[in-house]
């Protein structure tokens, strides 16, 4: 995709950004569903397909567009970032892990078509779609997402993923870098 040169000024002027310079960006680009739509695709049997439409040292720019699967608890390895709702509602589970335990699902909260939400440094979630109509997304994280370990809450595992893999189990091994046997939390007890 070639960005229209101000939002690649906005992106290029981005270096080692805070939460809130992130969020300004975001608000700045103010793309829209219309304008991304061309490089829109089948997410073909997965959650979402998702379409790199920006990329730097210090930031990356990705729209999503969702099916009606939701995708694998995940984190975003040591990048943080914003998400922007460009169509219909995301349902965002958010989870608290310990430790190498399974994660444990805290809270749900649904985002709808203009609204943003932060996806914090090692923070752990999964969206979906909430059925109703397209859901479309626009990421933008720093630096770049590296390392996201997604997890298999009926294996009891997480892996870290290879870059080009998205938030669900990789289906090729090549896209596996770690596997890691995860333990079961006992109820009301937390790992110290």
């Amino acid at each position: 995709m070639t960005l229209n040169p101000q939002a690649k000024n906005v992106l290029d002027s981005l270096k080692n950004p805070s939460k809130h310079e992130l969020k300004e960006a975001l608000a700045e680009l103010n793309m829209s569903v219309d304008e991304l739509e061309p490089f829109l695709q089948s997410s073909c049997g997965k959650p979402y397909y998702r379409k790199l439409l920006y990329k730097s040292d210090d930031v990356e720019l990705l729209v999503m567009n969702w099916s009606d699967i939701e995708c694998a608890p995940h984190d975003h390895g040591d990048s943080h970032g914003w998400i922007h709702v460009l169509n219909g509602t995301s349902i965002n589970s958010v989870y608290e892990v310990n430790d190498n335990s399974l994660p444990k699902e805290l809270f749900k909260e649904y985002h709808h078509q203009g609204k943003s939400f932060y996806a914090p440094k090692k923070g752990v979630h999964k969206m979906q779609a909430d059925g109703t109509s397209g859901l479309v997304t626009l990421h933008l994280y720093s630096p770049p997402i590296s390392g996201m370990k997604v997890f298999d809450l009926e294996k009891c595992a997480a892996c870290v993923v290879s870059d080009d893999c998205g938030a669900w189990w990789p289906d090729e091994q090549r896209q596996k870098i770690k596997e890691i046997q995860l333990r079961k939390q006992e109820d009301g007890s937390h790992a110290s």
